[in-house]
């Protein structure tokens, strides 16, 4: 196994791919370097002698400025490189047009609907409209696991805080994210749960959720009924007898949308993980599926490569407006723009903003970028997409949810055991916290490091998807773990 390595031939530095010694002489494929510190696996060494006020380079790109003269083996980290971003910019297209290679779709085993793409789960959920309403949401779910078996999957609440005291746009995207949820092709049944006297109430919502199957959804208002928890059951047992009908059958994977996120990332995340699940998503996007990045603030340092890769120019526009709109959105509340990276992602070698962005977005693949969503938007166009929303692991998972991903593949350096509304799939950027949190891991991307090339392992995570599709648990499904959290963006009144 390798010791360092040196991403590209650009790069004045390599990453450690195991914890390493003061005083060690390691190869890095193009020459060799004498350590001056210890260092920790997914951290930097200078390859050459940097000067204060030169740029670093990394993946082939800058990722900060030297703020001290670093010698040659010196450990390249917080102590001696800070970011080089700043606010809001002007941006010029320089069109890549990436090519892409067209593929005959595999199927998956999964639940046709009426309307829209299948499902890949069969399960019933509980939507509270308001807040006010979430302990009766999470009563008739513990009430109803009875129903569970056969092709009703599982019956979940999703309780969350929201649904009133709000104003404007905010209002009107948690609405919006409450309709997406009730036509999601992963629910095979929907009980949309409100209070009577909330803004955002059933009559408020049901015009966000456009056309939708009428036998897959019901509605109850808690304040006109006398016993709301006897009335929900009886409309929950509606609906799992109308799910039962329901069975698996062969499904073009062109249907699927799958969701890209990372969070808790290492220095490796941007060397195995991440760059597996670009593989991924090219593999998927050229059978004509649907991929979706999220994560604005990590995309901030480098929106030029995405922005190059837009399949025009309109796209390419849109996409200066998710980036700059993002920034508008710290600086309104009077916030750094790039508070970031996070304390586990500099234990893990991450220094810059620029850093981890560059790693972030190997997530993208090589595909052109084909869409450009708002937050609450869900995708319409069949390729790479790229979604408003913020960092925060539970907010941006929900996002990609409610943008209509079936699953969501989040990579992680450190470990994290949540799950959203859809399967999550855990992809451990190094095998040692495969091997530590086996219950919280799914795939292990440090086989990279061990023998296995990128493209054989984006081929197994392309394998392991469609196995989840098929209906195989991931490890949140099956530690029962699965969270609803909507982006504030106003006011509360």
């Amino acid at each position: 196994m390798n010791k360092l390595v040196q991403i590209t031939p650009k790069d004045m530095v390599a990453v450690a791919l195991q914890p390493l010694s003061a005083g060690e002489t390691v190869n890095y494929g193009a020459g060799e370097v004498t350590l001056l510190q210890d260092l920790p696996m997914g951290h930097k060494v200078a390859l050459r002698d940097i000067r204060k006020g030169e740029p670093v380079i990394k993946y082939g790109y800058p990722i900060g400025e030297a703020t001290a003269d670093i010698p040659v083996g010196g450990h390249v980290h917080t102590q001696n490189i800070h970011t080089l971003l700043s606010g809001a910019h002007s941006y010029e297209y320089h069109p890549t047009h990436p090519a892409q290679e067209k593929r005959t779709p595999v199927t998956f085993p999964g639940y046709p609907r009426k309307l829209g793409r299948p499902g890949i789960r069969n399960e019933l959920w509980i939507i509270p409209t308001v807040g006010c309403v979430n302990d009766n949401a999470k009563a008739l779910a513990q009430m109803a696991q009875k129903l569970v078996g056969g092709s009703v999957e599982g019956v979940y609440a999703f309780p969350h805080p929201y649904g009133c005291s709000q104003m404007g746009g905010d209002q009107d995207n948690t609405r919006q994210v409450l309709a997406n949820l009730a036509t999601h092709p992963n629910a095979g049944g929907v009980l949309l749960l409100g209070l009577g006297c909330e803004n955002s109430g059933i009559d408020q919502i049901v015009p966000h959720m456009g056309e939708y199957d009428e036998s897959r959804v019901r509605f109850l208002v808690c304040q006109q009924v006398e016993d709301e928890i006897e009335a929900g059951l009886a409309l929950i047992e509606e609906l799992a007898e109308n799910m039962r009908k329901d069975v698996r059958v062969p499904c073009p994977a062109d249907q699927l949308v799958v969701g890209l996120k990372c969070g808790g990332s290492d220095g490796l995340s941007g060397i195995t993980a991440n760059p597996t699940i670009g593989v991924f998503s090219d593999i998927l996007t050229s059978m004509g599926g649907s991929t979706i990045l999220t994560e604005v603030p990590e995309m901030f340092g480098a929106e030029t490569i995405l922005m190059d890769r837009c399949e025009d120019e309109a796209l390419f526009e849109k996409t200066v407006h998710l980036i700059n709109d993002f920034k508008e959105y710290f600086e309104s509340y009077h916030m750094p723009v790039y508070e970031n990276p996070s304390p586990g992602n500099k234990a893990g070698g991450i220094t810059t903003l620029e850093d981890k962005a560059l790693g972030c977005t190997q997530k993208s693949g090589s595909g052109p970028v084909k869409g450009v969503l708002k937050y609450a938007e869900k995708v319409a166009h069949p390729g790479l997409n790229l979604l408003s929303a913020p960092g925060n692991d539970l907010v941006a998972s929900t996002a990609l949810a409610v943008s209509g991903a079936q699953i969501v593949l989040f990579s992680t350096g450190r470990g994290t055991p949540f799950g959203c509304p859809v399967p999550t799939v855990k992809i451990a950027s190094n095998s040692p916290l495969a091997q530590k949190k086996r219950n919280w891991i799914d795939f292990d991307a440090g086989r990279l490091l061990s023998g296995m090339t990128l493209d054989e392992l984006g081929q197994d995570l392309m394998d392991y998807v469609l196995a989840v599709a098929g209906g195989k648990q991931t490890r949140n499904e099956i530690n029962g773990f699965h969270d609803l959290a909507i982006f504030k963006q106003g006011v509360t009144l």
